[in-house]
């Protein structure tokens, strides 16, 4: 007889079975250029979800490594013409950096004074991107090449992109799965649940908050370095709180603490982003409402809400 656990797992790889077909069948119904933004702000909220769900840390500064991977891999690919690949793991690599001093100092803090240094550091990296000469300021960087991955693969081609960026989205998917499944990351939520024990039992809490941090920070850089290159684009717009507020709502809608949580409410709010660009009413102002309506109804996010249905009707039947 399935217990309370199993069932919310079995919910869980049968989201995992219909995510994988629908990534395949995606670029024959939908545009691709749609799906592939989608994959990039999932891998965003992912990188988020497993700082604040796994780690219990709340940053209102996470735009900062998204922006800045997205600026440096434009830069390696327009300027230095670099192999795309290298150019992702470049922004990977420089929102590491970026995430390592940001890291080391907000983790001095709990709590609130947490979430206000993070934001407080994301605006000091978005006046650095507004002034610093290889951004381009206002304009950002245009014309970003996707280059020819390997020499061989040319990215110009929607499938072919497609096909590259669902590899990164997937791989790093996966390394949030592998991270929250090893004893790192059971220890990791040993702390968000207790600290206190957590500290009694000798863990370095400190350590493994600022670990958590830079390897979330470094998922975000990827993800907003494949951006980069899917609208051969890096902008402002990528840096600002406005957009580290967007990654807390995709996260909150979707569910804190799931792996698929974050890709569910990628889907809802980068969907409604998109097809209600042409109503009238504020796109803003709809998202709120449907913010506020899902948390009302959905406490714990949509894939909360159905770990928690599928528990508890194993432990009735049981």
């Amino acid at each position: 007889m399935s217990t309370a656990s199993d069932a919310a797992d079995r919910i869980e790889r049968i989201g995992i079975a219909v995510g994988l077909v629908a990534l395949v069948a995606a670029p024959f119904v939908l545009y691709p250029v749609f799906v592939m933004k989608l994959m990039c702000f999932a891998l965003f909220a992912a990188a988020f979800n497993l700082l604040i769900g796994y780690g219990g840390l709340l940053s209102f500064g996470h735009a900062a490594f998204f922006g800045t991977g997205g600026y440096l891999a434009a830069h390696a690919a327009k300027v230095w013409g670099l192999d795309p690949l290298l150019s992702v793991l470049f922004a990977a690599f420089g929102a590491t950096v970026t995430g390592l001093v940001v890291g080391a100092l907000a983790i001095r803090r709990k709590g609130i004074y947490f979430s206000m240094i993070t934001l407080a550091l994301s605006q000091m990296v978005f006046f650095v991107a507004l002034q610093a000469p290889f951004t381009g300021g206002e304009d950002g960087i245009q014309g970003v090449p996707r280059g020819m991955l390997f020499g061989v693969f040319d990215l110009d081609k929607p499938l072919m992109m497609y096909a590259f960026v669902s590899a990164i989205f997937l791989l790093g998917m996966f390394a949030v799965w592998r991270v929250v499944h090893s004893p790192f990351g059971q220890i990791l939520t040993a702390i968000r649940d207790n600290e206190a024990r957590a500290i009694s039992l000798g863990y370095d809490v400190d350590r493994y908050k600022l670990t958590a941090f830079v390897i979330s920070a470094a998922l975000a850089g990827a993800a907003g370095g494949v951006k980069s290159l899917v609208f051969q684009l890096a902008s402002l717009t990528d840096i600002t709180w406005q957009m580290s507020g967007e990654v807390v709502l995709i996260t909150l809608l979707g569910g804190i603490g799931t792996l698929l949580g974050p890709v569910v409410g990628a889907i809802i709010v980068v969907a409604m982003q998109n097809y209600l660009a042409t109503v009238n009413f504020p796109v803003p102002v709809i998202t709120g409402i449907i913010f506020v309506v899902c948390v009302l109804l959905f406490r714990r996010g949509i894939v909360g809400e159905l770990r928690h249905w599928a528990s508890r009707r194993a432990s009735h039947e049981g």
